[in-house]
């Protein structure tokens, strides 16, 4: 789909985090007030008693929330208190303070911390009910655990190919024709993906999958199956093989990272990029002409990014559960609030009606389509065990460091299986 320059509202807006106080569940700290007006309403009526939520929630979308808590405030009586965290900390911080009970009633999170979270005791199931329906399938199934809701999603995030059409006049089908019209194009990279000396699964995930080589195996449900490890299986091996080759080609490269490659493609010096909506502005600010395409398969297989999911989780120690769960499904949930969020975050919103307003914006169309075609990315807590040897396996390969590819896939499979048996 071609892309026409527009402009964006992008995260990071506010330059500065305030440092503020973590305040025990419900309590009282240094904290955002709400003090302006908004226009989303709740559908349902909200909780009688009164008292307070304390919300951690990055800076990025914190003004969006400040807005809906002063509505639900109006409405309820019950006063939310909003505590800019630094997204990268929040989960440590969260597992460490909730068993001790401080933190916050609610947190912001990403979907592919809940099995570690629901393991540890610190979050409890969300009643969605109806409001389940109002939402992406794949966001409620990346939200759940084990058969249960356990937060309210508001944004979904996929890779997908970003096409300089002034070097590629047409989507690749392959990758094979990907890298031939690239280097027909005549700049200096056939194509660019973020790779770095410690790999990067999540941007060759969907090379991967073009294998048939996914992460794990899955039930009838269509939950991940964490005993079903498959990254291994003979395609997995292939797999392997490919990123030697590619490694001896010089089309994967230790050395080009999320900088480089962003950088590299902006000035024009490839016509492909792999990346996600979050490099959109600064193509568009380069004046490149986009096209927003699929993502080649390399194996002969459907290439499927991983679907990320964004959304909201309730602490297992909260003392106020029905105001928390009124404020997420009734408020956060919204059409209106879910908009407000997509346009500080750029990410498609998982609330249904919104996503449909937001496809009027080619980009988040564009990448929705891609999406409808990924994979949630497991929830499992054994994903730990995948991380810590995956991408090392990856860039061992592509380097050259490892000999044999297919021994060295091997050899990270079985660390993923003794570690994830600890």
């Amino acid at each position: 789909m071609k892309v026409n320059a527009r402009s964006l509202i992008v995260g990071g807006a506010m330059t500065a985090i305030a440092a503020l106080s973590l305040t025990a569940c419900g309590g009282s700290g240094t904290t955002t007030e709400p003090t302006t007006s908004s226009s989303p309403a709740a559908s349902a009526s909200a909780p009688s008693e009164a008292g307070s939520l304390t919300v951690w929630v990055d800076a990025n979308r914190e003004p969006v929330l400040k807005l809906a808590a002063k509505d639900f405030q109006a409405a309820s009586g019950v006063k939310v208190d909003l505590v800019i965290k630094d997204f990268s900390k929040i989960q440590e911080d969260f597992l460490r303070q909730v068993p001790t009970g401080k933190g916050p009633d609610i947190t912001i999170g990403a979907h592919d911390w809940l099995g570690n979270l629901v393991n540890n005791g610190v979050v409890q199931p969300v009643e969605l009910g109806d409001k389940a329906a109002d939402f992406q399938d794949v966001a409620v199934n990346a939200m759940s655990y084990e058969g249960k809701a356990y937060g309210v999603p508001y944004a979904t995030e996929n890779l997908a190919l970003l096409r300089n059409t002034k070097l590629a006049d047409k989507a690749p089908a392959t990758f094979d024709e990907m890298i031939t019209a690239g280097e027909k194009s005549g700049a200096d990279f056939p194509f660019l993906v973020q790779v770095s000396e410690t790999g990067d699964p999540f941007h060759l995930y969907p090379f991967q999958t073009s294998f048939g080589a996914p992460v794990f195996g899955t039930n009838a449900d269509g939950a991940y199956d964490a005993s079903k490890l498959e990254l291994n299986n003979s395609g997995g091996e292939k797999f392997a093989q490919w990123m030697a080759e590619q490694g001896k080609e010089g089309t994967l490269k230790t050395s080009v990272d999320s900088d480089i490659a962003k950088e590299k493609f902006v000035s024009g010096d490839s016509p492909f990029l792999i990346t996600g909506p979050w490099n959109v502005e600064a193509a568009e600010k380069a004046k490149i002409e986009l096209s927003i395409d699929p993502i080649p398969s390399a194996g002969g297989e459907p290439a499927q990014p991983f679907v990320a999911v964004q959304g909201f989780f309730v602490s297992s120690k909260t003392e106020n559960l029905l105001a928390a769960t009124e404020f997420l499904t009734n408020y956060i949930g919204t059409e209106a609030v879910q908009t407000e969020l997509y346009k500080v975050g750029d990410r498609p919103p998982a609330n249904k009606a919104a996503f449909e307003a937001a496809k009027s914006d080619e980009v988040v169309a564009a990448f929705g389509e891609v999406g409808a075609n990924g994979v949630p990315m497991p929830n499992v807590p054994e994903m730990a065990a995948v991380w810590e040897f995956w991408g090392v396996a990856e860039a061992d390969i592509i380097s050259g460091k490892a000999k044999d590819p297919a021994k060295r896939w091997d050899k990270m499979a079985e660390d993923i299986e003794a570690a994830i048996s600890k």
